[in-house]
């Protein structure tokens, strides 16, 4: 989907002059307050009042769904209240659990009451431990592993997060709020629109600490420290958390092809993404993370991705004496969206921030 078809949503508040570190939680959590305090406290009071919501996350393989779902969490500041449901998450640990006998036991007596499909409840088990990858598993057991996740969470708003994911199942999405027998609660869908060049760059500069599993960006999500390596000739992240014991962050294994492994997917994801913006009849949130650089002045610059560079200090005769630091130095990114218009990223947190405000905008009060 075309990021021009969405709005440039205006975060600049007039007012507003300080200057916060998005990355720090502590700066966030006044960030928000100054840009979307008073939609905060709507839906704080909303959701303390007894009263939930349904939000679908629409968006490409890797547009962080998961990321902005979080961030809002954390800045509505009620965590028991909210939830994330992703269904790839449900069907990994419904197949990790597999192993429980309880859990099993459980499962089992579960989709026994609430399951409608063409396999028996036996078959499920063997289904789900025998899934690949690459073979999406029955919408209607997807519904029912829905409905089972969902029942753990009661009275819990939740966004809902890879649904639908294939052509068939949109259809079921337009009713999935009725199919699972929700509460009378308002839904709506957020559509997030990310260009394919940026996710192609988060995924290439990815890294994660071996021990913690935190992922950073070489590239675009710089950690505090970095270092370099004399004999392989390249710089790395040191991870942040203490309890890591400055962990080198690595690569992941076949990030550096890219979306390549995923294009197939992604121009699935666009296709379904197009089909449910032309639906009718229930409230919409448009986020986009590409800002045409024509437009930057509706957000505050520290808002912006910037991108990493890094600069080598030694303090001995060479590099390879190991007697160095590196320099990280941030410049500001600027890439081509899928239109080829030249753009900033938004960082995640900008991006809540319009989400905060137009959700506010669709609770009653």
């Amino acid at each position: 989907m075309p990021a021009l078809n969405f709005p440039v949503y205006q975060t600049k508040r007039a007012g507003v002059t300080e200057k916060y570190n998005l990355n720090d939680p502590a700066d966030r959590r006044k960030y928000f307050d100054a840009k979307v305090g008073a939609e905060i406290t709507k839906i704080r009071g909303y959701l303390e009042s007894g009263k939930t919501f349904v939000g679908y996350l629409l968006g490409k393989k890797n547009s962080g769904k998961g990321t902005y779902s979080k961030l809002f969490i954390e800045a509505i500041a009620l965590p028991d209240k909210i939830g994330h449901v992703a269904v790839g998450d449900i069907v990994r640990d419904v197949h990790g659990g597999l192993a429980d006998p309880a859990k099993k036991k459980e499962l089992t007596e579960f989709l026994e009451k609430n399951y409608r499909g063409f396999h028996s409840v036996e078959e499920i088990a063997d289904l789900i431990e025998g899934r690949s990858q690459s073979t999406l598993i029955s919408t209607e057991l997807i519904l029912a592993l829905l409905k089972y996740e969902i029942s753990k969470r009661p009275r819990q708003a939740l966004f809902i997060d890879g649904f639908p994911r294939a052509f068939d199942q949109i259809n079921y999405s337009i009713f999935l709020k009725d199919l699972l027998g929700y509460r009378e609660d308002p839904d709506f869908l957020v559509f997030l629109s990310v260009p394919n060049t940026i996710i192609e760059e988060r995924i290439k500069s990815r890294v994660i600490c071996p021990i913690c599993k935190t992922p950073r960006g070489l590239k675009l999500l710089a950690t505090k420290e970095a270092g370099y390596d004399p004999v392989k000739k390249e710089f790395y992240l040191i991870c942040d958390n203490p309890d890591c014991r400055r962990s080198r962050l690595v690569p992941k294994e076949g990030d550096e092809l890219g979306i390549e492994p995923i294009r197939e997917r992604l121009e699935t994801d666009d296709k379904i993404f197009q089909q449910l913006l032309g639906l009718t009849g229930i409230p919409k949130v448009y986020l986009r993370n590409a800002i045409p650089v024509a437009e930057k002045d509706k957000v505050d610059e520290y808002e912006l991705t910037p991108m990493y560079d890094y600069e080598l200090l030694l303090d001995g005769p060479d590099a390879s004496a190991g007697a160095s630091k590196v320099a990280i130095k941030k410049s500001p990114w600027v890439v081509k969206d899928d239109e080829g218009v030249p753009s900033h990223s938004f960082l995640p947190a900008g991006v809540v921030v319009s989400m905060i405000k137009q959700i506010a905008e669709i609770l009653p009060a």
